[in-house]
């Protein structure tokens, strides 16, 4: 009270002297009388308080391309650029995919800086056509593009010719924002553009994953730590699960490996393949050493279902363990339809490790296709053996040590579709598994591979 007292004393000295008419007088001390009560509250000052936590940036994606409309590809940039900023103090508020039409981008922005002063647009900055993100931008904003010298030197000497011979399509990519800036791409043709019109921030960055990738990680980060003082990357770790499901690992999490609050947690999963990543604000040597604690708790829990950390993809793993153990790999697929095969042969190292691959529509096709003898494969023998001896055909032809061939699909009692794999080992075994399918199509493919290239990892370990 002493404090609103000496407000009120010093009010009145102020006032001495002065000729104040008595209605003024009157509401200066009701006035005072308010603010010593309490019923009145001075201004607050502006701005969050001293010391509280900032608040994080909002942002919204917009992903072009009639592509992801059609079905055609599925779209990762939302998830990479949401894994990527969320630990660095951004929040997504929204993300949508338009088709390649300067209408659709341009009603997409309105929505978009509406909710958010950040927006960020991936796509349609290539040489072609349909490729209009540049223009709609500049159309949007009101800023002017123009060609900037760097870049087009840079173009021209990619292209091992002058600037004046440089094609017109190509040409245009080197035009940038008049008002704002563009990122380097050192893997492609396309800049990234950054629009500054007022009040806002428009990010249009290239389309291919690996050119939009790294210029997120190089370019995009340090800009907007720059521009909204968000947080530069700290340390993370990212351990990759397969087998388990995402809600099972996050209840593990909570019974028996506590986080402190300065963990961001962020995952992901895709094709019965799950990833956590754990991020701290700071990189210093006492986070890391935090973070490795982290993995050898979880690990001592859930150690059976962690197959890497990083961007170790599972047949990156899988490669990897067949390379450390010196041996190659056959496959005979019927059932999954070339899928191994297609995503062992993506990995780095797969041609010294994969011997061979067989495919065929059927069991009998693939028996004929190795050259399985009819007296081995009767109508007596079980698809158990039959299977088996696919593996074991398959190793031979390719003098493999390790073999895996994928059965027919089939219904079991309950009408559950189901495949039989086989494995042939090193020293002769032969082992057999019944790996479930569920859905159809692509993602039912994907789920499938995972499953059979898990019952891999675990006999290769």
């Amino acid at each position: 009270m002493s404090g609103k007292k000496s407000l009120q004393t010093e009010i009145g000295v102020c006032c001495r002297g002065i000729a104040i008419p008595a209605s003024v007088r009157l509401r200066l001390h009701w006035l005072c009388v308010l603010l010593v009560i309490g019923l009145l509250q001075p201004p607050a000052a502006c701005g969050p308080p001293p010391g509280s936590a900032p608040q994080p940036t909002p942002y919204v994606i917009v992903v072009t391309g009639g592509e992801l409309l059609s079905g055609t590809y599925a779209d990762g940039h939302t998830h990479f650029l949401t894994r990527t900023l969320h630990p660095l103090g951004l929040r997504c508020v929204g993300s949508m995919c338009v088709d390649d039409k300067p209408a659709d981008l341009k009603e997409a922005l309105r929505f978009a800086t509406a909710k958010a002063a950040l927006v960020i647009v991936t796509g349609g900055l290539g040489p072609t056509d349909n490729d209009i993100t540049r223009e709609a931008l500049s159309g949007f904003t009101g800023i002017e593009l123009k060609e900037h010298p760097d870049v087009l030197r840079e173009m021209a000497e990619r292209f091992r010719v002058s600037p004046a011979r440089l094609r017109s399509n190509l040409r245009r990519q080197t035009q940038v924002p008049t008002r704002g800036t563009y990122f380097e791409n050192p893997n492609g043709t396309a800049v990234g553009l950054v629009f500054e019109p007022a009040g806002a921030v428009i990010v249009a960055l290239p389309g291919p994953p690996r050119e939009l990738q790294a210029m997120v990680r190089n370019e995009l980060v340090p800009y907007l730590s720059r521009r909204f003082g968000t947080r530069l990357p700290g340390c993370s770790l990212t351990l990759r699960f397969v087998g388990l499901g995402q809600s099972q690992i996050d209840q593990m999490l909570k019974d028996h490996v506590p986080l402190a609050p300065d963990i961001t947690v962020s995952s992901q999963f895709e094709g019965s393949r799950v990833d956590f990543t754990f991020s701290l604000p700071n990189d210093t040597p006492q986070d890391q050493a935090r973070l490795q604690e982290l993995r050898q708790k979880i690990t001592k829990h859930l150690g059976d279902y962690v197959y890497a950390d990083g961007e170790t993809s599972l047949e990156q793993h899988v490669v990897k363990l067949l390379q450390a153990h010196g041996a190659t790999l056959a496959l005979a697929e019927a059932g999954s339809g070339g899928s191994l095969a297609a995503a062992l042969s993506s990995a780095e190292g797969a041609s010294r490790v994969l011997a061979g691959a067989y495919v065929a529509p059927t069991m009998e096709r693939l028996r004929r296709l190795l050259g399985v003898r009819d007296e081995l494969s009767t109508s007596s023998t079980s698809t158990n053996q039959r299977i088996k001896r696919v593996a074991a055909a398959a190793a031979d032809a390719t003098a493999s040590q390790w073999a895996l061939a994928v059965g027919e699909v089939r219904d079991d009692k309950r009408g559950a579709g189901y495949v039989e794999v086989a494995f042939k080992l090193p020293d002769g075994r032969l082992e057999s598994a019944a790996v479930q399918l569920r859905g159809t199509g692509e993602f039912a493919r994907l789920r499938l591979s995972t499953k059979i290239l898990d019952q891999l990892r675990r006999r290769l370990r």
